[in-house]
């Protein structure tokens, strides 16, 4: 337990000095609550109210907001796992690796450190919700703060598997740029994702974002409150199997999704230090 502490605490302490990743992992999700919130509200409100032809008020930007505290929780925890690469080469790593950490101990440290400092910037998101133009019960968000951190810490665990398996930084730059878009755009964080074509919804079913963006808007949006046209049009009921996919099941797949991912880590570390 002192070994996962300590290496969490390094990891969370360095981060928050590096200022320009702290600035950087904030850039990619504001243009994207601009582009989408600010670009396409009026049009998806217009499509919702005149479009479906249903008389209720529908705020967009309530509704992609949910999904743009995904989208930070992503970039910050998979690119806070380029700490293992730059371990690597300063020599750090294999330091760690001959000390008496286990190498589970050692998967575990990088990603929960990784998954607090997406956690906190996530939360840092809120301080933008009084100068949008929406509203979210207080209680709300309270709530759905422990759903955040588990997505968080599946996220944490895409990076660190992918930082086990490379060695250099520009390759795993180049392979994070290459998931983590696809990842947003198939999640329903941005948009709907309920008609894609067979080997897409695949993707979609696999992507830990899509039950994590689901809970959070469940928890933080009124769903029920809307027409059932409206929910299914912006993709608000999701199933598997033509079944509805309740919160307990989706909690549960990011736990197992996150377990598998740190395992698989954890092997790899064994085999590079073999």
């Amino acid at each position: 337990m002192e070994g996962i502490l300590a290496i969490w605490q390094r990891d969370v302490i360095k981060f928050f000095r590096d200022r320009a990743r702290l600035f950087g992992s904030f850039v990619m999700p504001i243009l994207f609550l601009l582009i989408f919130g600010g670009g396409m509200s009026g049009t998806m409100e217009e499509l919702v109210t005149s479009g479906l032809q249903v008389d209720e008020n529908f705020n967009y930007v309530q509704f992609v907001f949910p999904g743009i505290v995904a989208m930070t929780l992503l970039m910050t925890a998979v690119f806070s796992s380029l700490s293992i690469i730059q371990d690597k080469e300063f020599g750090y790593m294999k330091e760690i690796m001959v000390s008496p950490i286990s190498r589970v101990n050692i998967a575990i440290g990088k990603m929960l450190g990784a998954s607090t400092v997406a956690f906190l910037q996530g939360l840092m998101m809120f301080a933008l919700i009084p100068f949008l133009g929406i509203h979210y019960d207080i209680g709300n968000l309270l709530q759905v703060l422990p759903f955040m951190f588990l997505l968080a810490c599946s996220l944490a665990s895409v990076g660190l598997l992918i930082a086990s398996l490379l060695k250099s930084t520009q390759g795993f730059q180049l392979i994070v740029q290459v998931i983590v878009m696809p990842m947003v755009f198939l999640s329903g964080a941005l948009f709907p994702v309920s008609n894609m074509p067979g080997w897409m919804d695949i993707i979609v079913k696999i992507n830990p974002i899509t039950y994590g963006v689901d809970v959070m808007k469940k928890v933080m949006i009124d769903v029920d409150s809307l027409s059932p046209l409206v929910r299914e049009v912006m993709g608000l009921n999701l199933t598997i199997f033509n079944r509805p996919v309740t919160v307990l099941e989706e909690v549960l797949f990011m736990i197992v999704f996150t377990v598998i991912l740190v395992l698989l880590a954890t092997l790899s570390f064994r085999r590079a230090n073999a």
